[in-house]
């Protein structure tokens, strides 16, 4: 078996990180797919119809940490 992974990270307002995650829920719930392009390439990938959901959030005690919300799906 051979995995592709691929980690992505950036810097972007709350309004454009909310655009992404609306757009990655409306390709879920309409294709039953996630599409994206890197490097010149496009990947679809088929999500299975009943999928897990895990949920983490850190937050930080002071000023100075950084709090964080991951959110994973697996099927």
């Amino acid at each position: 078996m051979q995995l592709f992974e691929m980690e992505t990270e950036a810097t972007m307002s709350r309004e454009e990180a909310a655009d992404l995650l609306r757009e990655l829920a409306d390709s879920l719930a309409r294709h039953n797919e996630i599409s994206f392009k890197r490097e010149g390439l496009q990947y679809r990938l088929k999500v299975a119809d009943q999928v897990e959901v895990e949920v983490e959030i850190e937050v930080a005690t002071g000023d100075d940490g950084e709090n964080s919300i991951e959110i994973e799906l697996s099927w």
